[in-house]
């Protein structure tokens, strides 16, 4: 009986195009790469997050639905290789430090973007809240760097056969259309939440004026 130390590492295997595992892998680097440039510019808020605390709520808000887009992907391909999922189980699992530091990751930002819709909510006066809420962020940022640099390398190799025209018939077996559809959705669907929830960033911004 193969053993899971017997299976090839990850990126030893290359998956049929056409059973799924290929296509959620895919689909997980596209989303990472739509938001390492929406966390840079997030990032670049905060060190002058007093003038532009507007643009950080914004930003903020509209990383929402990307972020649990990717949270769905790869949490697909936690459930279905832990499922026993054959295509999945052939891939193998990640490496033992990233399936150690996955949960913490996952933990973290879920608080994260929970306290600081909390602090919308609240507006700028519970202190206790903005607490949580700095103290998620460097707990996430000193995990989320390391899942980053774990996986920067096989970024571009995943994600940009969707985005080229020259990805032919592979990108096409694999599903390109609805992959890139998933993820324009969910930049849409996070600039309609951030566009409607932009008077709940008023109070931040008169407190940062000192209206």
């Amino acid at each position: 009986m193969q053993t899971e130390q017997a299976v090839p590492a990850m990126r030893a295997v290359r998956p049929a195009a056409g059973d799924g595992v290929a296509g959620n892998a895919r689909l997980t680097a596209g989303a990472a790469a739509l938001l390492l440039v929406l966390l840079a510019l997030e990032g670049a808020t905060i060190p002058f997050i007093g003038p532009l605390v507007g643009p950080h709520v914004f930003i903020g808000v509209l990383l929402i639905p990307p972020v649990l887009l990717k949270l769905a992907s790869t949490g697909w391909r936690f459930a279905r290789y832990y499922a026993g999922s054959p295509p999945y189980r052939r891939k193998g699992p990640p490496s033992p430090p990233l399936r150690l530091l996955a949960p913490g990751v996952v933990a973290t930002t879920l608080a994260l973007f929970a306290s600081g819709v909390w602090l919308l909510v609240e507006g700028p006066k519970n202190d206790t809240v903005v607490f949580l809420h700095k103290a998620s962020f460097v707990a996430w940022l000193v995990l989320m760097s390391v899942h980053v640099l774990a996986h920067l390398l096989e970024l571009p190799r995943l994600a940009a056969p969707d985005w080229r025209r020259a990805g032919g018939r592979d990108a096409e077996l694999a599903g390109a259309g609805p992959r890139l559809g998933l993820l324009a959705a969910s930049l849409l669907a996070g600039l309609a939440l951030a566009l409607a929830t932009l008077s709940l960033a008023a109070p931040w911004v008169s407190a940062q004026l000192g209206g």
